[in-house]
């Protein structure tokens, strides 16, 4: 079993098996792989209930009973993801490690993601150990290897980890912590280049404690998460390594189930990644890694596990797992802890929102109205021209090429492209060409049209806008309609569900600061609401999300996780159900992340079998101006997978060549 600093809970899920016999469990496992086949069961439910350092004791007794190696049987008798697993629980954590690093870096092409994982994730005493394991197994210098099959600030960086010469001192100089905050700031954010070295030498050398007083303070004196200026300054696998320590430093637990969840979302499962994970936390801190896990993805590790993989390897990973966390509506005690600070975080960051698409530089609209005449004059129509010609200019340039395209021609521009292209593509170059404000009155139109409702696009639309964007889009609905948006939404919505959209369509949602008193005032009103009383509940949080400032909400949300222990999110899921509970937890998750909550949107729109067009169009129309790159950047962080490539694999043909262009990068 792992050891534990002074004071310390242990957090593992395998224990010191009581009235352990090194020499019965040796033989115990000989009888399980003696003659034809294998009782896996057997071997999985000793091996899952023995610590680390009680497997050793029984790989010394197997060899001096039987004369062999219980690990070279182990192999030749189990096969695949199952004897990867129980092989990798044979070997002390530091060998382990090492046996890892070696395949990371072994044959052609080097797996980063394993040497990041690693290396940040470990302790100093734990590097030494894998250092020495390293030089042990293998006779060869560990070092040596990772500068031989790594370059660059990336290679830096993790020279500077194999160390293990992080400071671990908890009294922490007020004053060194500016200095560094001051340093961070000058080396990237205020320096044209960055000055990678800073980066290293502080991230690679401080104290855990030191650098969490250092990230608060850089948010408060910089207005940006460290985080964000890592993703502005740096690239490549040498910005993911620095994320990584950040993550580490920030919370390890938290770090690794992430990297569990990315490890089984989506198609397929990265067994390495799952089988490393639980294998060198299992006496360490899976209890919190589990306990995270439920909070920040609302299902339990064990459930993820069990849906996601068979066989003994799914059995030999629940005993690791140790149990199963879907208790309904549960809480855990760290959430509100986790969810206090994120609040904290809404509250305070100065978010720079921007675009990817900019006004053209050389704009010409004689030249681009001659040149969409062109590509649609004749048999057959030039869509790359189309599409090159309308993703690369701003609307309001958009809307100048339609006034001269009418001047010149005599013809409507948007008739003539309506009449050229079709289907997707059609509906996403028409929705560029029309102002933001007529746009999202024509979605809102159509969502209420014809025989049901697209709560979701109401939803969508209502709950994310701005004052300025919310009365503009009155505007033009009553312009485009003839009617008032309001009446609309009283005829085809009902009940509180329509109160709160027709509030939201107001567009007098308040402007200013925080008051704490109202602050205060606002959490308690929430907050009180009598257990079970849902019209109460849901009346008073109408009142209080519809028409408060989002700086005044975000201190609401975090003082009422202080008064409850318990985030409004969570706290809405629970107690509400249908449209009302969707257009609140829309108005939360927005308040606290607009740009993270259209990533959200644009996953589940392209996740699974078949595309919702609908909405990737709608999110990629109306954002590509205002906080498109934002969402780019949420969208990797949270997915582990870039934008682009999701729209890539999920579109084809013009359609997908339009949306790349508006997408505006890689990443």
């Amino acid at each position: 079993m792992a050891k534990l600093a002074q004071g310390a809970r242990y957090r593992g899920s395998i224990h010191d098996f009581p009235d352990f016999d090194p020499s019965q469990d040796a033989e115990t496992l000989y009888n399980a792989m003696k003659g034809f086949g294998s009782d896996k069961e057997a071997i999985l439910e000793l091996i899952t209930s023995r610590s680390n350092r009680q497997r050793q004791e029984i790989c010394q007794n197997y060899k001096s009973l039987y004369g062999k190696d219980l690990i070279a049987d182990l192999k030749y008798e189990l096969t695949g993801k199952f004897e990867r697993l129980i092989v990798g629980l044979m070997r002390p954590p530091a060998y382990s490690d090492a046996k890892e690093i070696k395949d990371a870096i072994s044959g052609i092409g080097t797996d980063e993601k394993c040497l990041i994982e690693i290396l940040a994730s470990r302790t100093n005493e734990q590097i030494h150990q894998l250092v020495a394991a390293y030089k042990d197994a293998y006779e060869r210098d560990l070092e040596a290897d990772v500068i031989g099959d790594t370059s660059g600030h990336f290679q830096k960086m993790l020279v500077v980890l194999l160390q293990g010469t992080r400071e671990e001192d908890d009294v922490v100089s007020e004053d060194l912590v500016q200095q560094d905050v001051q340093d961070l700031y000058e080396a990237g954010e205020l320096k044209w280049g960055t000055d990678e070295a800073q980066f290293i030498y502080i991230l690679g050398n401080r104290s855990k404690q030191h650098l969490r007083l250092v990230f608060d303070q850089y948010l408060k004196t910089t207005g940006k998460p460290i985080e964000a200026s890592i993703r502005g300054e740096l690239s490549g696998d040498f910005e993911k390594l620095m994320l990584a320590v950040v993550k580490c430093v920030r919370s390890t637990p938290e770090y690794f189930a992430e990297r569990l969840f990315k490890a089984m979302k989506g198609l397929g499962t990265r067994d390495n990644t799952l089988i490393r994970i639980m294998v060198s936390r299992s006496e360490l801190d899976i209890l919190d890694i589990r306990e995270i896990f439920r909070t920040k993805y609302e299902k339990s590790l064990y459930s993820m596990i069990k849906n996601d993989t068979s066989g003994e390897y799914k059995k030999t990973l629940l005993k690791l797992c140790g149990g199963d966390d879907d208790a309904a509506g549960k809480f855990f005690p760290e959430a509100a802890q986790v969810a206090y600070q994120m609040w904290e975080l809404s509250a305070v960051a100065r978010v720079e929102v921007k675009g990817t698409v900019h006004p053209a530089g050389d704009f010409n609209p004689d030249t681009d109205a001659k040149a969409l005449r062109k590509a649609m004059k004749g048999l057959g129509t030039d869509e790359d021209t189309i599409i090159d010609i309308i993703t690369h200019r701003s609307n309001a340039q958009r809307q100048q090429i339609r006034q001269t395209f009418k001047s010149h021609f005599g013809r409507d521009l948007m008739a003539d492209l309506k009449s050229e292209l079709s289907g997707d593509l059609a509906r996403l170059i028409l929705g560029l060409m029309m102002p933001p404000a007529h746009y999202d009155a024509k979605q809102l139109k159509k969502a209420m049209e014809g025989a049901g409702t697209d709560e979701k696009a109401l939803i969508e639309i209502l709950a994310t806008r701005t004052n300025a964007e919310i009365r503009a889009i009155n505007e033009a609905y009553k312009e485009d309609y003839h009617k008032s948006l309001e009446d609309d939404l009283s005829s085809d919505t009902s009940g509180l569900f329509k109160r709160i959209l027709i509030s939201l369509a107001t567009g007098n949602r308040e402007e200013g600061g925080e008051d704490q008193d109202r602050v205060r005032e606002d959490a308690q009103e929430i907050a009180d609401t009598p257990s079970g009383d849902k019209s109460s509940l849901e009346t008073r949080f109408m009142m209080i999300l519809c028409t408060r400032s989002y700086q005044h909400l975000r201190r609401v949300f975090q003082e009422f996780v202080k008064m409850t222990n318990y985030d409004v999110e969570h706290t809405i899921k629970k107690g509400m159900s249908g449209d009302v509970r969707d257009v609140f937890v829309a108005i939360v998750q927005s308040v606290k992340n607009k740009p993270l909550f259209f990533a959200d949107k644009l996953y589940k729109s392209m996740k699974g079998a078949g595309t919702e067009e609908k909405t990737l169009t709608r999110i990629m129309v109306s954002r590509s101006e205002i906080d498109l790159l934002n969402i780019r950047r949420e969208f990797i962080e949270k997915y582990d997978k870039s934008l682009h490539q999701a729209i890539e694999g999920d579109t084809s043909g013009h359609f997908l060549k339009a949306l790349l262009a508006l997408c505006g990068g890689k990443d």
